[in-house]
């Protein structure tokens, strides 16, 4: 592989903060706001989403979809955080945000775009009930980075669609885990794009520590324990969407870390995979 060409390909990388469908200083004004030590108030969270009418509109539709079941419409952006959470208003601007940098660009043809956010959203449940049972916490940060873990490789498809067949097409020949053909193929790991593209987009680090390190927890200088989860919730994922993988295995090697039996989290991988969340989830954004 040609390094000009990868880091040319890195270069580009922090510029995708301007293909968002919203202006980056919104998402960076709405993360300091609703951060663990803002005081922030729901007006003033309302105001700073306001500030952009296209993605007051699509907050409310997706605020008031049938996936959260609300009793009565909510009409502004202030009451749907009231209803919803500061948290879960994060993660609908930033799941806007991802689905919106799909219509830029032609994805290529073996690139499942509904698979991709069935395993993403799988994850991010996955993940909120791991924190619950460690003692982790932060479950909302946890779904919030499960949403975005795998976002690297959507921005490949996007930015690099011929590398990101030439991976597909490795992994599937040689019977390779994704990462695993990435590294082969040109010494890059989704996890380490993503989180350069999420660094430019200003997001805290304890959102962008676990994306960049999910594969390598045990690397991880900070934030390890919530890299381990999500590396935890990935396997599990996998090992219910795919039971002849390897998965199964390495979630067993890896659950002892966090003092959690491999069982019980393959149990509930599998409850959450055949809830009627997930596909309610994908019918909002595909």
């Amino acid at each position: 592989m040609n390094q000009e060409k990868i880091q040319n390909f890195l270069r580009e990388l922090p510029r995708m903060r301007e293909d968002l469908p919203f202006s980056p200083e919104v998402l960076k004004q709405l993360f300091v706001q609703t951060g663990n030590n803002s005081m922030a108030s729901l007006e003033e969270v309302g105001e700073t989403l306001s500030k952009d009418q296209g993605l007051t509109t699509r907050i409310l539709s997706l605020a008031n979809s049938a996936y959260y079941g609300l009793q009565a419409e909510v009409q502004s952006v202030k009451r749907a955080a009231a209803v919803l959470g500061m948290g879960e208003i994060r993660n609908i601007v930033l799941v806007l945000g991802v689905n919106g940098l799909t219509s830029k660009y032609e994805m290529p043809e073996d690139f499942d775009l509904d698979e991709y956010w069935k395993h993403q959203f799988l994850v991010a449940m996955i993940a909120k009930e791991l924190s619950r049972m460690t003692d982790v916490g932060a479950t909302d940060n946890m779904f919030t980075v499960g949403l975005l873990h795998d976002i690297g490789k959507l921005i490949t498809a996007m930015r690099r669609p011929d590398d990101w067949q030439a991976i597909h097409d490795l992994a599937e020949d040689e019977d390779m885990l994704a990462a695993e053909a990435e590294d082969e193929y040109w010494g890059l790991d989704h996890a380490v794009i993503g989180a350069l593209v999420l660094k430019s987009w200003d997001l805290p680090a304890d959102l962008v520590e676990p994306v960049n390190w999910h594969h390598a927890p045990e690397l991880a200088p900070e934030h390890s324990n919530q890299s381990m989860i999500i590396c935890l919730a990935d396997y599990a994922a996998h090992a219910v969407e795919d039971p002849e993988s390897a998965f199964s295995g390495r979630l067993n090697a890896l659950c002892p870390e966090m003092d959690i039996d491999t069982g019980e989290v393959l149990e509930i991988a599998e409850e959450l995979n055949e809830s009627d969340e997930v596909e309610q989830f994908v019918r909002l954004l595909v």
